[in-house]
């Protein structure tokens, strides 16, 4: 009695737990933001003068001449490649214009792979204007496809010009 009344309870449990992950079409999610330093690393000479600056490339994408910060980022990408992405306050971090958006428009790229070729999932590269406080959303479809699973997500915050500003934070963690 208690082998069937166990069977019948899995068999339930079963019933309920497939249908809601079916539905989850998710591929991944990020919850947070970080906006870009554009050098990683300066190597001095022994009378500290600069003897090789590196740029802070990401996956094959340059970044700006210049710092930029983000207060806040969000996206979510499904399996069909739509993506939403909400953005607050992409402001430069330096220079004469610090505070301001420079009056640009930014794009959202996908990565999903560690290691070279770095396949980019794009949304129209003409992108969003940055309100004056640097707030954006993003809601479209990522070209191509990407792939599922994607097994290294990178999101990348860019400008028309193809440099990054600011990349996603993976949320590992299931709401």
């Amino acid at each position: 009695m208690l082998k069937t009344t166990l069977a019948i309870a899995c068999v339930l449990c079963l019933g309920l737990v497939v249908p809601l992950a079916a539905d989850d079409t998710t591929l991944v999610r990020f919850d947070g933001g970080i906006g870009v330093i554009p050098v990683s690393n300066i190597t001095l000479n022994p009378d500290g003068t600069v003897a090789s600056v590196s740029k802070n490339i990401v996956r094959g994408v340059n970044p700006p001449g210049q710092i930029w910060v983000i207060k806040a980022l969000r996206a979510e990408v499904d399996i069909s490649g739509n993506i939403n992405v909400r953005g607050r306050g992409l402001l430069l971090g330096g220079g004469n214009a610090i505070g301001g958006t420079a009056g640009l428009s930014v794009f959202a790229t996908l990565i999903c792979s560690a290691t070279t070729p770095f396949t980019q999932f794009s949304t129209p590269t003409a992108g969003v204007k940055l309100e004056p406080n640097g707030d954006f959303r993003i809601k479209d479809m990522l070209s191509p496809t990407p792939p599922s699973p994607c097994a290294s997500p990178v999101l990348l915050i860019r400008n028309t010009s193809g440099v990054w500003f600011a990349a996603g934070i993976v949320n590992l963690e299931e709401d």
